[in-house]
């Protein structure tokens, strides 16, 4: 038995299971704010082709290294939507904020954490031919 591990680790081309076992994809996206530890879900790439679906944390059950397994089974998995890019974040700053105020890193905003995997890489992974994990 595999020892669970962080969703800190997970990598794109990791496989994706459902809860029955079966496998539904790989990963190709991990969202989340790295910064506060929070967890928000994977975009699955179910075939090299097809597009490619995003989990929530909340259907995300056991991580261990190489392999995520969900709580849903494939027929859920597969009732999933679609993954939407999310429209660019922009900074709103007060009105009167001094050059220091602006340029200060503690203020902010966290760094989210998105990979995306490359069309040639996700099909070289759906060949075999790259990254057995």
């Amino acid at each position: 038995m595999s020892t669970p591990v962080s969703w800190f680790l997970i990598e794109p081309g990791w496989k994706v299971e459902a809860s029955d076992g079966t496998e539904v994809g790989r990963v190709e996206e991990v969202t989340g704010d790295s910064n506060a530890d929070v967890f928000d879900g994977i975009t699955v790439g179910a075939s090299m082709f097809a597009r490619p679906r995003y989990v929530p944390s909340e259907q995300v059950g056991e991580i261990v290294e190489g392999r995520v397994r969900l709580t849903i089974d494939r027929a859920a998995f597969e009732q999933l939507g679609e993954f939407k890019e999310p429209p660019e974040q922009e900074i709103i700053e007060p009105e009167r904020t001094s050059l220091v105020q602006r340029l200060d890193t503690k203020a902010a905003p966290p760094v989210t954490r998105s990979e995306r995997v490359p069309l040639a890489r996700r099909a070289l992974e759906w060949l075999g031919r790259v990254g057995k994990r």
